[in-house]
């Protein structure tokens, strides 16, 4: 129930993150700023560093640290620094195993439990990756597929399933940025849709086939990206 009402918060401010909790925030600039390789990867930063270009408090910032650490993100290493993780094409296999297991059980128990609050969030999602593919901006569509796994974690109302993919979504994300953002928005976004509206109708099999698919879709593409 907690987690729940943290996802729910989360994703109501996805729009307006500036009423969000210093800790959440500081979190979320992070991984946003890992999954796009602002900050790069297997290079180093401080704490220090950090506050400074987040402009958020020690407490907030240490917090955010933490929890990416503990998702493995980030490794912090006394008096060396911490380490931005390091992105290895393979990896990314990996990551896809884990992940489409979890995706189905989220897609089925979406369909079956989808309140009015969180199709509000699949519709806003939908459109705001439409609008980052018809003008191509890939950031704008990396901060949509995030809404997109909020929305789905909500409507689940599974927090353990929840739980365990939200790691899983953003390491795949990152992967997705770096080795695909670059040809492909379009057919991303068809899979992501098709997803929605088969939760949306209430269809649980089709939303299954959909999770299915959009997981092959990755999968061809990390496939791809570890023969390079």
């Amino acid at each position: 129930m907690i987690y729940q009402k943290y996802i729910r918060r989360r994703a109501l401010v996805y729009e307006n993150s500036s009423s969000e909790p210093a800790a959440a925030k500081a979190y979320r600039a992070l991984e946003h700023m890992i999954v796009t390789l602002e900050l790069a990867p297997a290079s180093f930063v401080t704490e220090g560093a950090l506050i400074d270009r987040l402009g958020l408090g020690r407490t907030p910032v240490r917090e955010a640290i933490q929890r990416l650490a503990w998702e493995g993100l980030l490794d912090v290493r006394p008096r060396a620094g911490i380490a931005i993780a390091p992105l290895h094409p393979g990896d990314w296999l990996r990551v896809l195993d884990a992940r489409r297991g979890v995706e189905v059980v989220l897609a089925r128990s979406a369909a079956r439990f989808v309140t009015r609050e969180a199709a509000d969030l699949f519709h806003d999602a939908a459109l705001a990756m439409q609008r980052a593919v018809i003008s191509g901006n890939v950031l704008a569509f990396i901060q949509a597929d995030k809404a997109l796994d909020e929305a789905l974690a909500l409507a689940a109302d599974n927090p353990f399933a929840a739980r365990l993919a939200a790691p899983l979504q953003t390491h795949s994300r990152r992967f997705w940025f770096r080795y695909k953002a670059d040809t492909g928005l379009a057919e991303s976004a068809e899979h992501h849709v098709a997803l929605i509206r088969s939760i949306l109708a209430g269809d649980e099999e089709t939303a299954v086939k959909d999770a299915k698919r959009l997981m092959t879709l990755l999968r061809g593409h990390a496939e791809a990206a570890a023969t390079r």
